[in-house]
């Protein structure tokens, strides 16, 4: 599932970020902050009208907002930590 659709407040695990879909800057700014494969995450809070606006989110120890548009090129799992999926 993307994390835009993740429910508030439901531990995840990153499981894989399409870095092709976002600039070069928003991709080192979002690595410097600590997403990568394997990172846990939480949505904490919808922001803006109607909950359309930027996401809060928990990676790792750290909160940070996201962009909508980034966050709908993370895919995540929930569940234990079990490591990436294996590849087909």
């Amino acid at each position: 599932m993307r994390l835009t659709d993740l429910p508030l407040r439901q531990p995840a695990y990153v499981d894989l970020i399409d870095w092709t879909s976002l600039s070069a800057i928003d991709a080192q700014r979002l690595r410097e902050f600590g997403l990568c494969e394997g990172a846990s995450v939480e949505a904490l809070h919808h922001g803006g009208l109607l909950g359309r606006g930027p996401i809060a989110c928990r990676v790792g120890r750290m909160i940070i907002a996201m962009r909508r548009a980034h966050a709908a090129a993370v895919t995540v799992r929930t569940g234990l930590d079990t490591g990436p999926e294996p590849q087909a």
